[in-house]
């Protein structure tokens, strides 16, 4: 390609288009993320490309896939979009009402209350900002933190680092068993595997099914099981039914208000394990947006969840609460 003679400078918006082009290797991710036609995110490539006088992308293959020269360039501007991104972000710490884009994902575990209260609270504080709500799996959001494609997300907090990215936890979520009501078997011949009354577990894939498998084999219980779920108020509703039992957690049983006739919910016996529900960022994201957030998001909790299961259940008041 030869070199273009253009004084230009170099385009944010297709130094920021690159990049995701390169992290997903599709004109049409980059153009769902921006918002941008595909035409127009290849547009900025090309321009891009006839500015540096180099060929970033094999374009011959797909998915898309950087040239040797493309991989050094994505190297050197990553940093640089970071610091960028930073910048932008802490020279509007203190406008919150001038913010113009949020990108925000949480967890399923929220969408019935919190989430909806978050999003009409923030439309009102934060007039002049589009936002986007995203839904998906801890894993998932992880992820698309990682990538820069949300600001921030409400999720589990992982076991492992989350290197670059910045965590406040919000809430301890004990384990609970939870049982249909009218079962005659005791709690711990249920736990234990000493009934017919089968384990309804969360499909293996997801976050929280790792936790209760991982402590389960701590303590050396094993459970029949023939059903598996990635939808807690399917689990609730084969509960109810008297189908088996399962493990779950407070905030996910607060969402299933339509079955607690029909359930009755325990403290895991033995030793007592919970998860952590936490506020992860991307460092660049603006310090006045997170601390707006983090103060809504926990009135919202402490509305909706902790205070009327403090109320039925008064048991779960040192275990189920905020964090500091």
């Amino acid at each position: 390609m030869a070199r273009s003679t253009s004084s230009r400078d170099l385009s944010l918006k297709s130094l920021e288009l690159f990049q995701i082009c390169a992290v997903n290797g599709s004109l049409q991710a980059a153009a769902r993320e921006s918002g941008l036609t595909v035409s127009t995110v290849s547009h900025h490539l090309r321009g891009l490309e006839e500015q540096l006088g180099v060929e970033l992308f094999n374009h011959a293959r797909r998915p898309m896939v950087l040239t040797p020269k493309g991989q050094a360039f994505l190297r050197n501007i990553d940093d640089a979009l970071r610091a960028i991104r930073k910048a932008r972000a802490e020279a509007s710490a203190g406008s919150v009402a001038e913010a113009s884009y949020l990108r925000i994902g949480s967890i399923e575990d929220f969408e019935s209350d919190i989430v909806p209260g978050l999003a009409v609270s923030l439309s009102s504080t934060m007039p002049a900002c589009d936002f986007m709500y995203y839904t998906g799996s801890s894993h998932d959001l992880i992820e698309m933190l990682r990538n820069r494609q949300l600001d921030l997300g409400i999720t589990t907090a992982p076991d492992e680092p989350l290197s670059d990215l910045q965590d406040r936890p919000l809430l301890r979520d004990p384990f609970v068993v939870v049982l249909p009501r009218l079962t005659p078997q005791s709690l711990s011949d249920v736990v234990e595997g000493r009934t017919k009354l089968p384990f309804l577990r969360f499909s293996g894939n997801l976050m929280i099914a790792r936790q209760i498998e991982s402590q389960l084999r701590r303590i050396g219980v094993t459970s029949p099981h023939r059903f598996e779920c990635s939808n807690n108020q399917t689990l609730m509703a084969m509960v109810a039914a008297g189908a088996g039992w399962t493990i779950t957690t407070p905030l996910l049983f607060s969402r299933a208000k339509g079955f607690h006739p029909q359930l009755q919910m325990h403290r895991f016996p033995g030793k007592a394990f919970a998860r952590t529900l936490a506020l992860v960022t991307t460092p660049d994201c603006s310090r006045s947006v997170i601390e707006l957030v983090d103060r809504k998001v926990r009135s919202l909790i402490r509305q909706y969840a902790i205070a009327p299961l403090h109320d039925s259940d008064p048991w779960l008041q040192d275990s189920f609460r905020l964090l500091d």
